[in-house]
């Protein structure tokens, strides 16, 4: 079996999502050629498990003080070359077509009548879930900025609806502890800013991971550059996590039992969404700014009860690799069934 993998780079919950998937196709010896597309290919970091991995401009957009830039995003984008991109991509000779949210696979895969399976929290939107700052433009691009044949959602709850758990990507061989520090990954914060908050907890360590140039002691806040390695061995250890609200590391906080506390980024409705989403199944905490109460309140809070959620990377790889593969609802409610997760207090309207 030969598969096309395209993979949203933007945020690294995607790339996390690919690494999972990547371990079970090398196990059943799948051959997966990988596209990589939304950041510059020097921005990306340990991705020699990806092989000779291809990297293209894609679709992107610009954050500035944690908010959506509609004027830098606009002016970022390069559609000519996104078009010439999606009619020079060749996916003749494979078997299979999976797209993470990537936008030239998908449209490419269309335009040439590939049948390509669309995987990713984003797919979870076409379903009646939370949803909050929702507009006719994010509903537009949710539907149209990377379609497919077959769309696999994933969410931390079913919601009632045939979509699947999160896949969470964790080093089994990492000790878990609850020591004392937090984990702080607040990518489209300003670092003075985020900074500045933490140092007003002088009691609190903080590991604060980010676009840093080397490891810094700035009193009782880490710096830490962006590391593979080092960001797993933290976040089984640390007691608490502070990000932005994507999708991935809340996941992987929930399989760990770490309390969290997210910032949506606003302007962009699936961050606001999932902060609405942490609210309602009463997993975590929210903060709409970068907040000194938000952020005692949170640090005083109790930890959470762990979830758990079965190897979701596998069964998706052994469901696409069975010629016969039951339907994404039967899917769906086998997953379920091995998850262990809260009731819902408050259900979508």
């Amino acid at each position: 079996m030969k598969v096309f993998y395209g993979v949203q780079g933007t945020g690294n919950g995607h790339i996390s999502r690919a690494r999972a998937m990547n371990r079970h196709f090398k196990a059943t010896g799948v051959q997966v050629d990988y596209l990589f597309s939304g950041r510059e290919r020097h921005d990306y970091f340990d991705m020699d498990e990806f092989g000779d991995w291809q990297d293209r401009q894609g679709l992107s957009f610009v954050s500035d003080h944690g908010r959506i830039n509609t004027f830098a995003t606009a002016r970022q984008n390069n559609l000519l070359q996104l078009f010439k991109d999606i009619k020079q991509l060749d996916l003749s000779g494979y078997d299979q077509v999976i797209c993470d949210f990537e936008p030239i696979t998908a449209w490419a895969a269309r335009r040439q009548k590939v049948p390509c399976i669309t995987l990713g929290h984003q797919y979870a939107f076409q379903h009646h879930i939370p949803i909050e700052g929702d507009s006719w433009l994010s509903r537009a691009i949710i539907k149209h900025f990377a379609p497919g044949s077959q769309q696999l959602g994933l969410h931390w709850h079913h919601f009632n609806q045939p979509i699947l758990p999160p896949i969470v990507h964790l080093d089994e061989q990492q000790p878990e502890a609850f020591e004392s520090s937090v984990l702080v990954y607040l990518g489209f914060e300003a670092p003075d800013e985020v900074i500045a908050l933490l140092q007003r907890f002088p009691q609190q360590q903080f590991i604060y991971y980010g676009n840093f140039d080397q490891r810094e002691e700035r009193d009782n806040v880490r710096l830490e550059p962006l590391s593979l390695e080092g960001f797993k061995r933290d976040l089984h250890q640390c007691n608490g996590v502070v990000c932005n609200a994507g999708f991935e590391l809340a996941s992987e906080a929930l399989q760990l039992g770490k309390k969290i506390l997210v910032k949506p980024l606003h302007g962009q409705m699936e961050q606001l969404s999932n902060a609405l989403a942490i609210e309602q199944l009463r997993v975590g905490h929210r903060m709409d700014h970068l907040s000194h109460a938000a952020l005692a309140h949170w640090l005083d809070s109790s930890s959470l009860s762990r979830y758990h959620y079965p190897d979701v990377a596998k069964a998706i790889v052994d469901w696409l690799a069975n010629p016969s593969r039951c339907s994404i609802a039967e899917l769906s409610a086998e997953l379920w069934k091995q998850s262990t997760i809260g009731e819902i207090y408050d259900t979508p309207e």
